[in-house]
């Protein structure tokens, strides 16, 4: 693996593991065995990591929560999306715990997750709502798919913050993510149309049994 890459991997895990704010540029020198100049050659400073890690993700929910090509919508895509949008969280969680001082530090990045914000991930939901209504999996009226999509992300984004306020002497862990993904089901759950109804608490529960009682 290119240093450049090395780099990035590994600040990823000291910024999930530590804290962004308690991770310096030489930290990641020391950690990765090389000197901080070197480190230099490849980023001017911190920013230029975060904001490269910031791409990953994007990059990531790009790819991962794109419409089938081949067939329709079905009942399990609907936690596939789900898990995946709180797996993502998961791994890039340390730009989630501070977002607004990240971004406040960080101006190309602000920029651009205002954009992602409001153009990638609100089509990316708006898209998918609309092919779950369309397959009659879910019903909602067109006007409530963009509601539907920012109550969605809200619980999403904040999900493992809350957690940890609400439980602070309970770890955040892959778990904590899951529990994340039945939050949200309950949300859609007005929104399935009957004949769905038998097949979507199935899933729930077969979910849910996946999650460690811990």
């Amino acid at each position: 693996m290119k240093t450049y890459d090395r780099i990035v991997q590994e600040s990823l895990k000291l910024f999930n593991e530590h804290g962004e704010r308690s991770i310096t540029t030489n930290h990641i020198a020391a950690h990765l065995g090389i000197s901080p100049g070197n480190l230099y050659y490849h980023f001017r400073n911190k920013e230029e990591i975060i904001y490269q890690i910031f791409c990953q993700y994007k990059t990531y929910i790009q790819q991962h929560l794109q419409l089938p090509e081949d067939r329709p919508l079905l009942m399990d895509d609907m936690i596939h999306y789900l898990d995946t949008a709180f797996v993502a969280m998961w791994q890039y969680r340390f730009m989630f715990y501070d977002l607004p001082g990240i971004l406040s530090r960080n101006t190309r990045m602000q920029e651009e997750y205002t954009v992602f914000l409001r153009q990638d991930l609100a089509n990316i939901l708006s898209r998918l709502f609309t092919e779950f209504s369309h397959v009659g999996i879910i019903r909602v009226a067109p006007e409530d798919i963009e509601p539907l999509s920012v109550n969605t992300w809200l619980i999403v984004k904040f999900w493992f913050a809350f957690h940890q306020t609400a439980n602070p002497t309970v770890p955040i862990t892959e778990d904590t993510g899951r529990r994340g993904v039945l939050q949200v089901l309950s949300l859609l759950k007005p929104y399935v149309q009957p004949s769905f109804m038998p097949l979507y608490e199935e899933l729930e529960a077969a979910f849910g049994r996946t999650i460690t009682s811990a």
